[in-house]
């Protein structure tokens, strides 16, 4: 038989039961394999009921004190009752000189505290019970979250001006730095947006006309990384000369919005695929495959250029395990492969047609490839001209261990 014999408003604050004739404080802390709230209960006393009921601060800190058992006891363990019982007399009945001795020796939830509205310049000075003097009965979850993050960026040695701080609030990263950043100009304080809005406008100038493709090696929705790394680069350059008080969290906040901003409107950009006029030379008819067993015609009479059609394919069947992607030109006996794993490609040409059961014989030359755009140019080469048009996109080297050598030599590999 249990009945609740005292509980404030808010659902998650321990509540006073009795059992079996025994009075408990019951909380819910953690969760089950099942991940559903895991609930304990503690033994105290008539004297602990009547400080529960009438000290809210008190209520609160015995709670901050408790839960790191609860979390002690995992998804399935037993809660160290043991230890509990002993936390009840030193949280709820000693003087307050005692209860931040304690608190100074022992682990606690400081989230609890602060989200009921502790001073948070008091509990860093190991004051606890004069931080809990102003405690609210209803949690701000928010203001737990903020310090949280304050703390975490103090343990990386950063601190915030006030314009570091409006500039996170603006672009939705103060609690969170991996949240894609958006503008929120109303949640920054009205005498700091017009700042904010000016350091905005530094880096808008900085990448105004730039653009970050998308990377069709990486599926159809991922961005070029280094058109991604050259607009911050260039936002990061604009606004550290601008505003050279600001931290890195500010900088980097505004670069990541600009990038993100830039994507988006790439997206909605269509790739001018700048082929219309081939030439004589250019290609009619092509086959892409991959590695995976995929293929691909394509003809010139077609509504798309090959290049685009391409990239298309690379898009649809690209993966960590579909890496290696070939444009042929059957009739000519020649083609290109592209080795997106090892930012290479080879250029193929027949030197002899297999004959009366003879296999053919193949030149095979390698080169090195700098990111997406190199490998765009090297495509449209091919298809301009083929294997003949990519001789002044060399150097070629016909020698795998040589291109071995020259591949383990390039930096960052």
């Amino acid at each position: 038989m249990r009945d609740v014999v005292f509980t404030r408003g808010s659902g998650w604050m321990p509540t006073v039961i009795r059992e079996d004739g025994e009075l408990k404080v019951m909380l819910a802390a953690g969760a089950d394999a099942n991940h559903e709230p895991r609930t304990f209960t503690v033994p105290i006393g008539e004297a602990h009921l009547a400080v529960i009921r009438e000290d809210l601060a008190r209520h609160l800190l015995l709670w901050s004190a408790v839960l790191p058992l609860c979390d002690a006891a995992g998804t399935r363990g037993r809660l160290d009752e043991d230890a509990a019982v002993a936390l009840l007399d030193p949280v709820l009945l000693s003087v307050p000189a005692d209860v931040d001795a304690l608190f100074r020796r022992i682990r606690w939830d400081r989230s609890r505290l602060v989200a009921h509205g502790a001073d948070v310049a008091l509990l860093d000075r190991g004051q606890v019970c004069r931080a809990m003097r102003a405690a609210t009965e209803v949690p701000n979850e928010k203001r737990a979250q903020e310090d949280h993050a304050n703390r975490r960026r103090a343990a990386r040695g950063t601190v915030l001006g006030p314009l570091d701080a409006a500039i996170l609030r603006y672009t939705g990263q103060y609690l969170h730095g991996a949240t894609v950043p958006r503008r929120m100009p109303d949640a920054v304080d009205p005498a700091l947006l017009p700042q904010v809005m000016r350091v905005i406008a530094t880096a808008e100038q900085a990448c105004a006309g730039m653009r970050i493709g998308l990377d069709p090696r990486r599926g159809n929705r991922a961005t070029d990384k280094q058109d991604w790394d050259r607009t911050a680069a260039t936002v990061d350059a604009a606004v550290r000369r601008a505003y050279p008080e600001l931290v890195d969290d500010a900088v980097r906040t505004v670069s990541f919005l600009m990038c993100a901003e830039v994507a988006d409107r790439s997206r909605s950009t269509p790739v001018e695929d700048g082929h219309a006029d081939l030439g004589e030379s250019a290609k009619t008819a092509l086959t892409f495959t991959d590695d995976k067993g995929g293929e691909k015609a394509w003809r010139r009479d077609g509504p798309r250029t090959a290049s685009a059609e391409f990239w298309e394919f690379v898009a649809d069947r690209s993966g960590t395990d579909n890496e290696v992607f070939t444009i042929e030109d059957e009739p000519m006996g020649e083609g290109v492969q592209l080795h997106f794993y090892a930012d290479s490609i080879a250029r193929i040409t027949t030197v002899r047609p297999g004959e009366a059961g003879s296999d053919p014989q193949y030149r095979v030359e390698y080169r090195l490839v700098d990111g997406l755009a190199g490998y765009r140019s090297l495509v449209d080469a091919f298809v301009r001209g083929g294997c003949a048009a990519l001789d002044r996109h060399g150097p070629w080297i016909s020698d795998v261990a040589e291109f071995e050598r020259a591949r383990r030599r390039r930096p960052g590999r």
